[in-house]
């Protein structure tokens, strides 16, 4: 039994390694996919991060205008592309790594406000946009890139303004209303969520 256990283990590693292999798309799947999250006259000229064969994330292309996009996770359920400002490369960078370090969600937004209050972490001076895309996994082929009827959703980041500096709402009041979230921290930023489209 003990001289087997090895090859086992062997066989089961490398049957996930494979598994793993076969379930991330092809980089240029992952771009096509990735850029349909940012307006159309960006998406050719962007930078694109995606995964390679063993799940870790990648730079894809290198771009040459301002938007950064990230491909779909293949390991979470459900199709998702974010696209953003370059500015907001530094923030965006920190919590991927704070993730990837088992951080929770509040354990990432405390650290990221401390450093950001103590200068070690940049924001952006100006409002700065990230666009989502998102669809359920049915709408989406991983083959080709092709997604069908996703959701878009909008935010721009104004760090530390609140619903006094804006005069936007703390809560949506209507379908696809704008309106403030995390006011008065590092991460406080306008909310637009389209309502889906009929097809939806």
């Amino acid at each position: 039994m003990k001289k087997t256990l090895p090859l086992i283990t062997l066989f089961v590693a490398t049957s996930a390694a494979a598994q793993m292999q076969a379930s991330i798309p092809s980089p240029e799947a992952q771009i096509t996919a990735a850029v349909l999250a940012a307006p159309a006259d960006q998406r050719e000229g962007a930078t694109v991060y995606g995964y390679d064969e063993n799940g870790e994330m990648v730079m894809l292309r290198k771009g040459n205008n301002q938007m950064i996009c990230v491909a779909d996770d293949p390991k979470k359920k459900g199709f998702n592309a974010s696209c953003y400002h370059k500015d907001l490369e530094p923030f965006m960078a920190r919590g991927r790594q704070l993730q990837g370090q088992g951080k929770s969600d509040k354990e990432i937004f405390d650290m990221r406000e401390a450093e950001v209050k103590s200068g070690r972490l940049k924001m952006p001076k100006q409002p700065s946009t990230l666009f989502v895309f998102s669809a359920p996994d049915d709408r989406y082929d991983p083959a080709t890139g092709e997604v069908k009827e996703g959701n878009y959703r909008y935010v721009v980041y104004i760090p530390y303004a609140t619903a006094e500096s804006t005069g936007l709402p703390l809560r949506p009041e209507a379908p696809g209303m704008p309106w403030i979230m995390d006011p008065g921290t590092h991460r406080a930023h306008i909310m637009i969520t389209p309502p889906p489209s009929a097809k939806n």
